[in-house]
Formats: structure tokens, C-alpha cells, sequence
């Protein structure tokens, strides 16, 4: 199999970061707003709503940390993975920004 790697890295690699940086900020967007809701309404879904951004916002971090700063792993990424990983990563990521940008969408309406 041969590991899809092009001069400063993988396409896939830049779009999963790209994808996992738009999320983090989708979702510091979205948790301000539901934390406040959260903190004015007292309500559970609000609460719940917080919840959910500060969960995913880990997550994302968490992903953007191993594709950019470990210093194994962020290696790993940007030579040795192959291109169907990184389809499926990426896929994963893109689907989740597109949920996040219909979110703030009405969150914002």
C-alpha cells in the first residue's frame, strides 16, 4: 500500500486539521452562547447543550494536538498514514463541521 505523502504532507492531513480547527471555533461560538443560556434559563437542554460543545471541543483538541504537536504521532500522521485512514478521518471530521455550522446556524437565527 502506498502512503499518500506529498512534499509538506498529505492533502488529507491539511483538511483534517483545517476541519478539526473550524470545529474549535464553531464550538467556542456555540458553548459561549449555550453556557450563557445555561447560566440565565437554568435550563437542563441548555445545560446539556454547554456540555456537549465543552465534550467536543476536547475531542477536537485532542485531534489537533496529535495532528500538529506530538511528537510522535504528528509524524506518524504526516508520513506514514495511509490515504484510506485519512479519507475516513477526514470524512469524519468534515461530516462533524457541517453538523456544527447547521448548529450555529439556528443557534444563531
Amino acid at each position: 500500500m502506498i502512503p499518500l505523502v506529498t512534499g509538506a504532507g498529505p492533502i488529507w492531513a491539511t483538511v483534517a486539521r483545517l476541519s478539526a480547527g473550524a470545529n474549535l471555533l464553531l464550538l467556542v461560538g456555540l458553548g459561549t452562547i449555550w453556557v450563557r443560556n445555561a447560566v440565565r434559563f437554568r435550563s437542563k437542554h441548555t445545560a446539556g447543550m454547554a456540555t456537549f460543545a465543552g465534550l467536543l471541543f476536547a475531542e477536537n483538541a485532542i485531534a489537533l494536538y496529535y495532528y500538529l504537536l506530538d511528537p510522535t504521532l504528528s509524524v506518524w500522521f504526516s508520513t506514514a498514514v495511509p490515504a484510506v485512514a485519512w479519507r475516513a478521518m477526514v470524512t469524519l471530521h468534515v461530516l462533524e463541521s457541517v453538523a456544527l455550522a447547521v448548529l450555529a446556524w439556528i443557534t444563531w437565527d
